[in-house]
């Protein structure tokens, strides 16, 4: 006589637009995944079936329920909540654009277009169709961050065709960039310096905007971070200094041939000091909570700043983990820190704090080598990271063991060092120039 199939009670909860109404379920032990998400789609009775992944307390289910509950110590007798998502389907290479240098930095979030940023020191767009739009001098030595600017209005421009980025470079310079985008077959991009940002001594390794377009934040590995508004001023607000031939031929090259500059000298509004040893990212808080700003560095700190008043209000310390690369979740709860020591650690940002380190976390992303950059995208839970050993990684923030889904960038034989995720997209750079790959979309894009 067969024997009986063993069953747990099982009840399904899930964030998704697809709920089922809240009742226990007896599910054989022995079903897996797809047993699950066959169970969900008739039970929901879709017209066109949804592949789901199931997460049992915070891990995804990769073995049948019987078998998670024996590794997990779970009695027959306890009911399982079992949170069901929808799965993400292998990511697809789109595009393949070589660069002749490193690819430092990538921006998909203007509609249409691609930015790449080389240790060239050069500025590059290119259309969802790979056809280069531009190809321009921006700096005299590595860029190494570019971002977008939202509204060029705020330096009295009202064309739609165009926009404004962002550059820093380790040229100690960060630079605000016209980019004006030709209106019919026969016209030529152009790109155009309107403001230098002159504060650090040292390479700047990163530059942000805010949501709104109207204040930039640079961080250095002089240790400081400067706070910038994105108007250009009438005259310099810092003087030029006395430059050598050597970097008259650099300037002249930058201009188009001439030694006259076509940008105004900017000074910061404000100067963050607090952080001792380089600052390696630094980013705005979420939109609505933009007077916060966030940092880390290779002190392993992660810095939480009042950007109005110029004051570090908290610290997040961690014994020898120089960090590289920051961003926060979509929901502002928790900063992602990637460090030198192959993890990238969450932190919970909410907790009251004044003026104290704290190490605690809330977890780690394992990985085997080096994390070098991360992107959150704006859709809940979910983050992509980059790393040395050229693999781009997916988590889900509630199922931390594994990525849900990888891939190998230039077939994982060179660096990735930068990753940005827009509309389905994510594009990403390093040493193999730059590639787009067609991934998980991302909500509210």
């Amino acid at each position: 006589m067969a024997s009986s199939t063993v069953s747990c009670s099982v009840v399904f909860t899930t964030q998704t637009p697809y709920p089922l109404p809240s009742q226990k379920y007896m599910i054989p032990t022995n079903w897996k995944r797809f047993h699950l998400s066959q169970l969900i789609n008739k039970a929901l009775t879709l017209v066109k079936p949804i592949p789901f992944d199931f997460l049992v307390k915070g891990e995804l289910l990769r073995t049948s329920l019987g078998e998670w509950c024996t590794e997990n110590n779970i009695g027959e007798e306890e009911t399982l909540e079992v949170e069901y998502i929808e799965s993400v389907m292998p990511p697809q290479k789109m595009s393949d654009i070589p660069h002749d240098d490193w690819v430092s930095s990538v921006s998909c979030q203007m509609a249409g277009y691609f930015y790449t940023a080389s240790y060239d020191g050069y500025v590059r767009l290119f259309d969802y169709s790979q056809k280069p739009v531009l190809s321009a001098p921006a700096h005299s030595a590595p860029i190494t961050s570019l971002c977008s600017i939202p509204e060029s209005k705020f330096i009295g421009d009202e064309d739609k065709s165009s926009h404004l980025i962002a550059t820093s470079s380790h040229d100690l310079c960060a630079q605000i960039t016209r980019i004006s985008l030709p209106s019919d077959s026969t016209s030529k991009s152009e790109s155009k310096a309107i403001a230098r940002l002159h504060l650090h001594t040292a390479p700047v390794s990163s530059i942000a905007s805010n949501s709104t377009g109207t204040h930039l934040l640079t961080s250095s590995w002089d240790t400081l971070i400067g706070v910038w508004d994105t108007t250009v001023p009438t005259s310099d607000e810092v003087p030029e200094p006395l430059i050598n031939e050597r970097e008259r031929k650099k300037r002249r090259k930058l201009n188009g041939g001439t030694t006259e500059s076509t940008f105004k000298r900017k000074a910061p509004t404000m100067v963050l000091k607090s952080h001792t040893d380089r600052v390696s990212r630094v980013v705005f808080g979420n939109p609505g909570s933009e007077s916060t700003v966030y940092s880390c560095g290779f002190d392993s700190t992660v810095r939480l700043w009042d950007v109005e008043n110029g004051v570090c209000t908290r610290t997040i310390t961690s014994s020898e983990k120089p960090f590289v690369d920051l961003a926060l979740n979509s929901d502002g709860h928790t900063a992602l820190a990637a460090s030198t020591d192959r993890t990238v650690t969450l932190y919970d940002v909410r907790e009251a704090s004044s003026n104290h380190s704290i190490s605690t976390s809330s977890g780690s992303l394992v990985h085997t080598a080096t994390p070098s950059c991360l992107s959150t995208g704006a859709t809940p839970h979910q983050v992509f990271t980059g790393a040395y050993d050229g693999v781009v990684r997916l988590w889900d923030l509630r199922s931390m063991k594994s990525a849900i889904t990888s891939f190998k960038a230039w077939d994982g034989m060179k660096k990735v060092l930068s990753i940005d995720w827009k509309r389905g997209m994510v594009g990403i750079g390093g040493e193999g120039g730059f590639e787009v790959w067609k991934v998980v979309e991302d909500l509210h894009s």
